[in-house]
């Protein structure tokens, strides 16, 4: 029981319908690693979308994440990445609001092709009365129209490192 992670990379998100994230693929340089990204816009707030079924060891309360990202230019400003969730019981709709969005801020490092971790986020409280064996939809975002966004560039997530609590040594 403690603290754990999930590590989810942005090749298992994908941007919604409305406002979605693009997902590239950015070569360093031949032969070497290549950045598979979701690219968030300076300017429009945009949005992907991941869903998991949480381990039954979760003692159902908040979560935090780390955004792990890629500046997509040279720019020093700071980028807010969020996040959201929502838990659905078997033989509920998917047809529900997600809980409400906590915002991380990250300064931008002043090289592209940088990797940059994020501070860890406040607590997310996961929408739908969360209980074992839920499945689990996340939205992540960029918060571009918010003024504290003054990131000039594409914020090319890498994954988010997603924390939560056990309560049990296992999920049996």
């Amino acid at each position: 029981a403690g603290k754990e992670t999930i590590w989810v990379p942005a090749q298992a998100m994908f941007g919604t319908t409305t406002n979605g994230a693009d997902a590239q693929a950015v070569e360093t340089q031949a032969v070497r690693p290549e950045l598979k990204v979701l690219d968030f816009d300076a300017s429009t707030n945009e949005y992907a979308q991941f869903s998991i079924a949480m381990p039954k060891s979760w003692n159902l309360g908040t979560v935090t994440f780390q955004a792990f990202w890629s500046p997509g230019n040279t720019d020093t400003g700071n980028a807010l990445i969020g996040l959201q969730g929502v838990g659905v019981a078997n033989d509920d709709t998917s047809d529900i609001a997600f809980g409400t969005a906590v915002d991380v801020t990250d300064a931008g490092g002043g090289a592209v092709e940088d990797v940059l971790v994020s501070p860890v986020s406040g607590a997310i409280t996961i929408a739908g009365t969360p209980a074992d064996d839920d499945y689990t939809y996340f939205q992540v975002y960029r918060n571009a129209a918010d003024g504290s966004d003054t990131f000039t560039g594409d914020v090319r997530l890498l994954g988010i490192k997603l924390f939560y609590t056990t309560d049990l040594a296992n999920d049996a």
